[in-house]
């Protein structure tokens, strides 16, 4: 029996001693390059036991990549636009030995740069400078993306975001556009004004409609009797009172005239 356990530490032992180990993190995947042929099958988290003299492991982060550059994109009228961009990717786990083999280890600056640049350029070009400081921004990133996205996950990688961050505009420009902008936000201002002092005028206009007609109404409803019957009433009320007289005329209406 112990011979047994010793054969078996020795041959353990003999098959360490001719191999190296490989830790693959979370995050990325292992790659086995045997003679120069990346295997197609990609190698997940844990510990991996390789021959050194006939394979190495070339390790693949799958994580999500933020990418930071200063971009020069053109404008629709012509202008070159700098700005600060992030593109967000990361590679397919089942596609990293294709992308091993069929761009590279660099395949950062190979493919996903310059596909951005290109996609990028595209883009911009269709859109006028103010554009990219407007809401218009948020359609600009979506097409590029777009654009990216048709290109690259054929190719293995998933594109997440393209984010246009700090544009700096011609200093020219800049001020134009601050200029047509408060323009714009006056011309709002002027026409909220306008339509606040037609409504206040529709609703003086609606006011003096109802007092013309509720004169309208009283004036039709004061006939001469009506008018005749008040004046009599009047006068019967002051011919009762100690401080006024009634004298009769000889025209239709009596007139009073109070005593000084």
């Amino acid at each position: 029996m112990a011979s047994t356990f010793t054969r078996c530490m020795l041959l353990t032992a003999a098959i360490l001693g001719s191999g190296c180990l490989a830790v693959i993190q979370q995050g990325e995947v292992g790659v086995r390059n045997r003679w120069g042929e990346f295997e197609p099958s990609p190698i997940g988290p844990g510990i991996e036991l390789y021959n050194p003299f006939s394979t190495d492991i070339e390790r693949v982060t799958t994580r999500t990549v933020n990418v930071a550059l200063t971009a020069q994109l053109p404008s629709k009228e012509g202008l070159t636009i700098e700005t600060d961009v992030s593109i967000l990717y990361h590679v397919l786990p089942q596609e990293a030995p294709r992308v091993l083999g069929e761009i590279g280890p660099d395949y950062q600056n190979t493919v996903i740069l310059s596909v951005f640049r290109s996609a990028a350029a595209d883009v911009t070009a269709r859109f006028f400078a103010k554009d990219m400081h407007s809401g218009e921004r948020a359609r600009i990133e979506g097409e590029i993306l777009k654009r990216m996205s048709v290109l690259l996950e054929p190719r293995g990688f998933s594109m997440e975001a393209v984010l246009l961050k700090s544009i700096s505009l011609p200093s020219g420009l800049a001020q134009s556009i601050e200029r047509k902008l408060q323009a714009e936000q006056d011309s709002q201002r002027m026409v909220f004004e306008l339509e606040r002092t037609r409504q206040q005028a529709e609703q003086r206009k609606i006011e003096a409609e109802g007092v013309r007609d509720a004169q309208q109404i009283v004036s039709q409803g004061l006939t001469d009797a009506v008018l005749r019957f008040e004046q009599i009433k009047a006068f019967r009320e002051l011919a009762t009172s100690s401080n006024a007289k009634v004298i009769v005329t000889g025209d239709k209406t009596p007139v009073m005239v109070s005593p000084e």
